[in-house]
């Protein structure tokens, strides 16, 4: 089984369908689940997505269960944000320029030493000088 690291921004266009991205997205998830890829988040990705969504659409609820549903997904596995994580986190969001959530998900995929995958331009540049990242074509 391989593993992957997905920032917030691909959930969202996931499940948001009037995204730009989200057909090249799901696609991209349906070839990894068809691969048996586990995909992996810091647990911040529960109220990046919902605030994201509700943001974009105006609507509580579907960023409710926009939440709900990623905690269930079984091929979801969110990282637990200890002490340690954060002290990497932080690191990195100095050493790089980071955002500070986006400095989380990409100590994630440094710690476990497996690719992150985002739609973030600005984080896929910095993130790219200590991480493997991969593009969604």
């Amino acid at each position: 089984m391989s593993f992957v690291v997905v920032d917030a921004s691909l959930w969202v266009a996931r499940l948001v369908p009037q995204d730009v991205f989200h057909d090249s997205v799901r696609a991209w998830m349906d070839a990894r689940r068809a691969e048996d890829m586990e995909l992996l988040a810091p647990s911040l990705l529960l109220a990046e997505v919902a605030g994201a969504i509700s943001r974009r659409t105006g609507d509580v609820q579907l960023a409710q269960r926009a939440a709900n549903q990623l905690e269930a997904l079984p091929r979801l596995r969110l990282v637990e944000m200890d002490r340690a994580l954060l002290r990497e986190a932080a690191q990195l969001a100095a050493e790089l320029g980071l955002r500070g959530a986006d400095s989380v998900y990409v100590a994630v995929a440094s710690h476990l030493s497996i690719p992150l995958i985002t739609l973030d331009a600005d984080q896929r540049v910095r993130a790219q000088k200590r991480v493997e990242i991969i593009n969604i074509p």
